[in-house]
């Protein structure tokens, strides 16, 4: 099912962020530009009006529609006009949500966000599937490299230890394993704000660190599982909980969470539900049961609780 779900889509495209990753101010800039001119980033003077390097124009582009802040119209001549999506007006516009990324929330938004975009973040989504809390780069690499191939997704190794470096300094930053090095201070990417990989200097290997994540509110993990739900669900009503948990594009893979976590945030979404999505343990068996939710209403209660929690 996983394969055939990608071969329904555009091809996967890598390499867009030119090896940089996002920084704060880039998601608004991207955003502003493109509400003002859909052809904002194939302007010669593109690089002045966004006060960056030409490279950094393109990766702006492409972390606006890895993070589905902007996207993609028809083709006009040898170019297609961008416009920003709705997700993007809610966040970012200057009545918006949360238009500075002032909010833990919204980083573990965008993270969902990217880590389930099968186009443009494709690399991360699949390295954030590995079951082994401890690894190096070159076993993620080989990973990656794996997945691609049983995907029968061509591409150079060299390009994929591009986009695993990306990866990994989407959610570690070099700068901070100095010591004195104050965050604010650095250009890292808001994502490792979550501290969701760790970086071991001594063994010189990462960590993904499993657990409770105290700064992921219940709304937006509830806004994951019925995104995720509405994709994998079909006619079912209940779903097994491990499926939450380990399969791959899983609120439980992507945020890293235990079982613990997971139950407890399920717990909190009955009431946030008002019962619709509940928790059931039967005969040994951990389910979560979905009461008058089809795959519209799935995406629908899921929109509502991202109102819910901004507004």
């Amino acid at each position: 099912m996983y394969k055939r779900t990608l071969l329904q889509q555009p091809p996967p495209t890598f390499g867009g962020h030119e090896t940089f990753v996002f920084r704060y101010n880039w998601l608004k800039k991207g955003f502003e530009a493109i509400q003002a001119d859909p052809k904002a980033f194939h302007h010669d003077d593109a690089l002045v009006r966004l006060g960056v390097g030409k490279n950094m124009v393109r990766s702006i582009r492409h972390w606006c529609l890895a993070l589905g802040i902007i996207e993609e119209g028809e083709s006009i001549g040898r170019t297609r006009e961008l416009a920003p999506t709705t997700f993007g007006q809610q966040l970012l516009d200057n009545s918006g949500w949360d238009a500075y990324l002032e909010d833990r929330g919204t980083l573990w938004l965008l993270h969902w966000q990217l880590a389930t975009n099968r186009v443009r973040g494709l690399v991360w989504h699949i390295s954030l599937s590995l079951q082994q809390a401890e690894f190096s780069k070159a076993l993620l690499q080989a990973l990656v490299e794996r997945q691609l191939e049983r995907l029968e997704i061509k591409t150079t190794s060299q390009m994929i230890s591009r986009e695993v470096d990306c990866f990994l300094r989407t959610y570690v930053s070099p700068l901070r394993k100095r010591a004195g090095v104050i965050a604010e201070e650095t250009i890292d990417c808001p994502l490792t704000e979550l501290d969701l990989i760790r970086y071991d200097s001594g063994d010189s290997v990462y960590r993904f660190n499993v657990g409770a994540k105290p700064t992921l509110p219940t709304a937006i993990f509830g806004y994951a599982l019925l995104t995720y739900l509405s994709e994998v669900m079909e006619s079912r009503r209940t779903v097994a909980l491990d499926e939450c948990i380990y399969q791959i594009g899983s609120p439980g893979q992507i945020f890293k969470l235990d079982e613990n976590s997971v139950v407890d945030y399920i717990e909190q979404l009955a009431t946030l539900t008002e019962g619709r999505l509940q928790f059931q343990e039967t005969a040994g068996l951990h389910q979560i049961y979905l009461h008058d939710l089809d795959v519209a209403m799935l995406r629908e209660t899921a929109e509502s609780l991202l109102k819910q929690y901004y507004v």
